[in-house]
């Protein structure tokens, strides 16, 4: 009988695949004696495996047991006994992920270099370090190509990453500079698209004596043909400068067919949101989505020369200027700079996420109206942050 070895971060993963394969049913018990050995689809790759205690691991394997045979006592003897009738292998407490830290090692040995280093991230996830000549950082995980710190010299890291934010490779990183793409928001496919939920390879990275790049690069996959069936390929640089955080996203049509999409930098920035402001957009035609019915925007107009976040804001801002000033109330004031994004979008949530609401703002530069790409054809936004 095969054996699987489960972490948190993992136990989803293996859930997913359990669920799909006829080898488990209602009676792990009977199916295991009945049934022939799990196909060998049933065994999971795991490249998304973490380290963790074997409390930790059992706690997994219970939650699991809960979601295929309805429920164990959480004991940590009958969350070990839950485990051993799913048939799990529960690992010791290791520094090291599992399967992981080789393909970190791999993908380091093929494009680190001075100032750029892949490693493992939060929960097993491979991810960039990028590091300027001055002493700022930043860290960029490969999945959902997701930019989640971004450290001055000084040290202060000026992105903000949720609380609720999981590293599982199962659902997007809920902070930094999350992906949406092709699709903004609520629509045909999955709200925000699905380039925030897959993981994305490196295609190049580079250093001089300025600054540090990585490329990274989206192609279609089983699981985008899915929901948009269309063959494209999705280049986002990152270049960390000496304060200065740069990125380029550029969409390319390599199908023999048009066709459209929106797209946006889902931007966390690091906040005290009583002293936020932001300046830039007077003039500029609004769709602001009120608290009480947000599903149902109101067009209208910015009047004001700095707009500040009293309480619930979302707000789409059509044609914007090429530069918005954010300042973030801890003390620091950016310069954001956009060329070919359309608009920007102003967003916190306030009591709806009353945990950390006063801890961020979003400025989200974003292409709203849909992008029209014939075969061949691209598409080029580029985004530039800057502390002033």
């Amino acid at each position: 009988m095969a054996k699987f070895l489960v972490s948190p971060s993992s136990a989803q993963g293996l859930l997913c695949a359990a669920a799909s394969s006829p080898w488990f049913s209602n009676d792990l018990t009977a199916s295991s004696q009945q049934q022939q050995p799990p196909p060998t689809n049933c065994i999971i790759s795991w490249k998304h495996c973490c380290s963790s205690t074997v409390d930790d691991s059992a706690s997994s394997a219970v939650w699991l047991s809960k979601r295929i045979v309805g429920g164990v006592s959480t004991s940590s003897r009958r969350r070990r006994a839950a485990a051993l009738s799913l048939n799990l292998v529960l690992p010791q407490a290791s520094s090291q992920a599992v399967g992981l830290t080789a393909e970190a090692e791999s993908l380091n040995d093929k494009f680190g270099k001075e100032g750029v280093k892949v490693e493992s991230g939060e929960g097993g996830l491979p991810k960039v370090s990028l590091s300027s000549p001055n002493g700022s950082v930043a860290e960029v995980y490969l999945y959902g190509a997701c930019t989640t710190s971004w450290k001055t010299a000084e040290g202060k890291d000026l992105l903000f990453v949720r609380p609720d934010a999981v590293f599982t490779g199962q659902k997007p990183i809920s902070g930094g500079i999350p992906h949406c793409f092709p699709q903004f928001g609520p629509g045909s496919i999955q709200q925000h698209g699905f380039a925030r939920n897959v993981s994305w390879d490196i295609s190049s990275t580079e250093s001089d004596a300025d600054s540090t790049t990585v490329v990274l690069e989206l192609k279609p996959s089983a699981y985008s043909r899915n929901m948009w069936d269309y063959e494209f390929v999705v280049n986002f640089k990152i270049v960390l400068g000496n304060d200065k955080l740069s990125t380029e996203m550029t969409v390319e049509n390599t199908d023999q067919k048009p066709f459209s999409f929106t797209t946006a930098l889902h931007t966390y920035f690091r906040a005290a949101i009583a002293n936020v402001s932001v300046k830039g957009l007077k003039g500029c035609e609004t769709f602001n989505k009120p608290y009480e019915d947000p599903k149902n925007p109101v067009k209208g107009a910015e009047d004001r020369e700095t707009i500040t976040f009293p309480g619930f804001v979302d707000c789409m801002y059509r044609n914007t200027p090429n530069e918005v000033v954010l300042a973030n109330g801890l003390g620091t004031t950016l310069s954001i700079k956009n060329s070919g994004w359309s608009d920007i979008v102003l967003w916190n949530p306030y009591l709806t996420m009353e945990a950390c609401y006063k801890d961020f703002v979003c400025v989200e530069n974003a292409q709203l109206e849909p992008v029209q790409l014939q075969p061949g054809d691209s598409w080029t936004a580029q985004q530039s942050l800057v502390p002033i």
